[in-house]
């Protein structure tokens, strides 16, 4: 049984459902502030991480659900998946993002018309879904047969290999000739066999490229998740019989921004105040620079949006100064980053790397001595005492994988991605190698609390993928406790973030399978009418 049935009220007690929920950065922070959270993940290990956590999960992909499921959750948060967007200079990332913004205009169009019926709005959908389920499909079966064909010119390859080594050419200098693979029609062979040989290999070269067009072409089987939260938003709004989220938070990297501000345009015509913000991690405490794209709707029908004035919240306001690396000039890096504070309330520096993790390893020996936590390591070796160190990145600088980004550790940490466990650390003063860094350590620069259970499968992924759970707190304290005056937010916030460094794990809870939805806190047992045309998916 999940804590959520059981947990105390709190001032604002919201019931959130978080789609595509993590290993539980938002969940986490929403947990400090008193809000009962279910999140649905894919990823076995974020769920094994959840578990052990204490965050109540259900396993499945987000298109298993339907907002109807959950008729009682008051929020709907999460982040849909933004591979599909980041593939840099890439026309395939450049055509998914078209795609999503032509089916949002469709959807808009869909629920802007004045007492449509509820049937044609779900008929635009499931045509939509429909187009996207077919071509992920046609690209699934491409991709099968793009393995095929990789598979056949491997082996091609080694045939050729083979022969050239049976006619005389030593191993070394067989490879030698077969780099020139890479432009076949370059290559002369006076081998009968051999000829073939190039003439297979160059046929399923020209095949392989038209697979790799014809999958661009289709699209990321992916791309249809970005449009999962507008359409439970649109469910909740328009479905007889349902009422309207109180609360939508949705955050991803800076290119999905484009997005969201499509999304804020359907949210007003609904009778959401939104706000989109781009912001800076480290603004908000998080040792480490990373920007999110971030879109907040508050539901207000007395202030009902039309296209020219729609209803706007106001920004999140930044707690702490934003990095600028020595020398450099803050307005070329950051837009707005010169406007710093002001005399009333001055913003605190940005936090390093180095303090974090020496706040960390304090509260990992004071919870060692809490016989309701298992760190599972000891905190020396979760918290191994650092000198002076700098970190390189496992990436390289302008596309030169030569030149690796450093930080030192007085500064933030750039942004931890999934790979954060490949990057080196290595003394300032002489350029040993340290140790990497452990995953309660890159946890911390994520502002996920010390005994946060991580495990399963890549955990550097997950804690890479998550939201950072102190840029949450800012966020979530925003949209849903908007009536609390300066001093009062300033006052909460250090409340929580306290908190927050110090959460301890509930008790472990079992996944829940998607076949589970009907039993859960958040159903409801009066079943809504059918959607038309519901049977055909």
């Amino acid at each position: 049984m999940s804590h959520i049935e059981n947990a105390p009220p709190s001032p604002a007690g919201f019931r959130i459902v978080d789609l595509f929920a993590g290993p539980g950065g938002l969940d986490v922070a929403a947990d400090v502030l008193g809000h009962q959270v279910t999140g649905i993940e894919w990823d076995a290990g974020a769920c094994e991480t959840r578990n052990r956590a204490g965050l109540d999960t259900f396993k499945g992909d987000v298109r298993e659900f339907r907002a109807s499921f959950f008729p009682r959750a008051q929020v709907l948060t999460g982040g849909p998946p933004c591979q599909t967007f980041t593939v840099a200079g890439h026309g395939a990332g450049r055509r998914a993002l078209d795609d999503v913004l032509k089916y949002i205009a469709q959807l808009h169009e869909a629920v802007r018309v004045e007492n449509q019926e509820w049937k044609e709005i779900f008929r635009t959908w499931h045509r939509i879904s429909r187009e996207l389920r077919r071509r992920e499909l046609d690209a699934k079966k491409i991709k099968n047969r793009k393995r095929e064909v990789e598979d056949l010119r491997a082996a091609k390859r080694k045939s050729m290999r083979s022969r050239l080594v049976h006619l005389g050419h030593s191993t070394e200098a067989a490879k030698n000739i077969l780099k020139k693979l890479k432009d076949p029609q370059n290559l002369e062979f006076q081998d009968y066999e051999l000829k073939g040989l190039l003439k297979e290999f160059s046929d399923l070269n020209d095949e392989l490229t038209k697979l790799k067009d014809e999958i661009e072409e289709l699209g990321d089987e992916r791309t249809g998740l970005v449009l999962q939260p507008l359409w439970w938003v649109i469910e909740r709004s328009k479905r007889p019989g349902s009422t309207p989220y109180e609360a939508v938070i949705l955050e991803q990297v800076p290119t999905v921004m484009r997005v969201w501000e499509e999304y804020a345009k359907v949210l007003a015509t609904l009778g959401y105040k939104t706000r989109t913000q781009l912001m800076h991690t480290e603004a908000f405490g998080v040792p480490q620079t990373r920007r999110r794209a971030v879109l907040m709707a508050r539901f207000d029908p007395t202030a009902l949006a039309n296209d020219l004035h729609p209803g706007r919240l106001p920004k999140v306001s930044e707690s702490h100064l934003r990095y600028q690396p020595r020398g450099a000039q803050a307005e070329t890096l950051f837009p707005g980053a010169s406007e710093q504070s002001d005399a009333e309330h001055p913003k605190d520096s940005w936090v390093s790397m180095g303090k974090a993790l020496e706040k960390a390893k304090k509260i990992a020996n004071r919870l060692r001595l809490d016989p309701e936590v298992d760190l599972k390591l000891d905190p020396d070796l979760a918290f191994p005492s650092r000198p002076d160190f700098t970190v390189i990145s496992n990436y390289g600088t302008g596309g030169d994988p030569k030149m690796r980004g450093r930080r030192d550790h007085d500064t933030p940490a750039a942004t931890i991605t999934g790979k954060v466990s490949r990057n080196r650390v290595v003394r300032k003063d002489n350029g040993k190698n340290l140790d990497r860094f452990t995953f309660p350590e890159a946890g911390v620069l994520q502002t996920f609390p010390v005994a946060y259970p991580w495990c399963g499968n890549d955990v550097p992924q997950q804690i890479g993928n998550a939201v950072p759970p102190r840029l949450a707190l800012h966020v979530l304290r925003h949209v849903l406790e908007p009536n609390l005056n300066e001093d009062e937010a300033r006052d909460r916030l250090n409340q929580v973030t306290t908190a927050l460094a110090i959460w301890k794990p509930k008790k472990p809870v079992k996944t829940r399978e998607p076949k589970d939805w009907k039993e859960h806190p958040l159903a409801d047992r009066s079943p809504l009418p059918l959607d038309p045309e519901a049977s055909s998916f």
